[in-house]
Formats: structure tokens, sequence, C-alpha cells
């Protein structure tokens, strides 16, 4: 019986993950990016250009987002 490997291949390395909420958002860039690879935003307008910033200066180029509802709207925009 031939031993299956599992094998996968990163496709994205300069993705970021944003977990999106109401009143804020987490989000994580690789951590070789950044001494907090993870941090919290507030949804205020001064906030996400500060989120986007941040995501700018640690080489992100592709986001995945998660959430509830509609409040990735403004992050989106």
């Amino acid at each position: 019986m031939s031993k299956i490997k599992n094998h996968f291949e990163l496709t994205h390395p300069n993705a970021a993950g944003i977990d999106i909420g109401a009143s804020s958002h987490f989000v994580a860039v690789p951590p070789d990016r950044d001494e907090q690879p993870v941090r919290e935003f507030l949804s205020f307008t001064e906030d996400l250009y500060a989120l986007a910033d941040w995501l700018t200066s640690c080489g992100v180029d592709t986001v995945a987002m998660e959430s509830t509802g509609v409040y990735w709207i403004p992050l989106f925009e």
C-alpha cells in the first residue's frame, strides 16, 4: 500500500484574513510581516484607513473577508 502525502501549495503568500464585525474587525497577516500579526481595528472611517495602511505596509495584496450581515460593505468600499 502506498503512502498518501498531504501537500498544500501556498497560492497566495501575500494574503490576509479579516473577521468583520459590527463594531470592530480582527485582521491577520502572515506572521513574518509584523511583530503583531493579528490586530483589532474599530469600524470607524479613520480606523478603516489605518487598517488599509497597515495591510499595505505588510505587503498584502489579497484579502479574505468573513462577515455576518452587511458589515463588510464599508471595508470593501
